[in-house]
């Protein structure tokens, strides 16, 4: 039986810039989803989704080569359109095919924002033999840097170009990484309706991803817990000024002693935060708190 398996991912710099071209720096989490692939004698598709639990959460059948769901809802219409895509990019793949049978495992809860849609997109492209980028722009969206992180076991940067991308695997190991530690908001965002406002607003006249780039690399070299919160702080104002939002230390934590920085799409899933104060967020009712060594891989 093939099983397939891609990592959870953290977009540490650039959110929404890296839809543009701006250079971010991205980390595989240590948890992902697992994509179990097995015949069936019956000509149809059979699909389980178990969560972190084990439990399973979601079952649907769906016909060859049509893709139609026994069940027609969001989450039926969603995986039929992803088998849809895979039947354009490998239009053999479904001739004379017997039933098949596939069961994803996630290792996260879904509101966590780690990436259960790309590394569901990434184990289908693997087992189907296609371009995961190509898959995803056909589906979900998005720039593909939680794809470049479904791919690699290690930080990466990841630039959007004209007509190519630009992954490369870098160190970034701070020193003061055991005062590093992300915490859940618990409100989960949309990342296509944050995409959607952000270009709705966006400015590039305003846009400098010169200054973006130079505080990915900066905060890549940092060695100094202080010149770490300086860099993310700065990021914080530049992104807030982008996508006219309000940072999240200012809006929510306005006296914590550490720096704070959003991830990925603001107002949502897990969000960085320094220093060792866990208590402080916990006495204000948010009780996921993961050290940074549970997280990265």
């Amino acid at each position: 039986m093939p099983s397939y398996y891609s990592h959870g991912k953290l977009l540490i710099s650039c959110e929404y810039a890296v839809l543009d071209g701006a250079k971010a720096l991205a980390l595989p989490t240590k948890l992902g989803q697992r994509l179990d692939v097995s015949k069936k004698y019956t000509k149809n598709i059979h699909w389980k989704s178990l969560d972190y639990q084990n439990k399973l959460w979601f079952e649907t059948t769906l016909s060859i080569p049509n893709f139609e769901p026994s069940l027609v809802n969001p989450i039926t219409r969603r995986l039929s359109q992803c088998f849809a895509a895979i039947q354009k990019l490998q239009p053999k793949l479904f001739e004379n095919q017997e039933g098949i049978e596939f069961i994803s495992y996630l290792e996260f809860p879904q509101n966590w924002g780690l990436g259960s849609s790309s590394t569901l997109i990434n184990n289908l492209a693997k087992w189907a033999k296609v371009d995961a980028y190509k898959l995803l722009e056909a589906t979900f969206g998005g720039s593909g840097y939680d794809i470049a992180c479904a791919q690699h076991s290690s930080p990466i940067t990841f630039q959007k170009k004209l007509k190519s991308l630009k992954i490369e695997k870098v160190v970034f190991n701070p020193p003061f990484k055991e005062q590093l530690f992300f915490v859940h908001l618990n409100q989960k965002q949309d990342s296509r309706k944050a995409i959607a406002n952000y270009k709705a607003i966006k400015n590039f006249q305003k846009l400098n991803f010169n200054l973006l780039n130079t505080l990915t690399e900066d905060i890549l070299k940092s060695c100094k817990l202080e010149d770490f919160e300086n860099l993310i702080t700065k990021h914080e104002l530049l992104i807030a000024k982008l996508t006219q939002q309000t940072p999240l230390k200012i809006s929510h934590f306005p006296d914590y002693k550490g720096a704070i920085k959003s991830l990925g799409a603001w107002g949502g899933d897990f969000f960085l935060a320094t220093g060792s104060d866990h208590l402080y967020f916990k006495n204000k009712g948010y009780h996921t708190i993961i050290p940074y060594n549970e997280m990265v891989l």
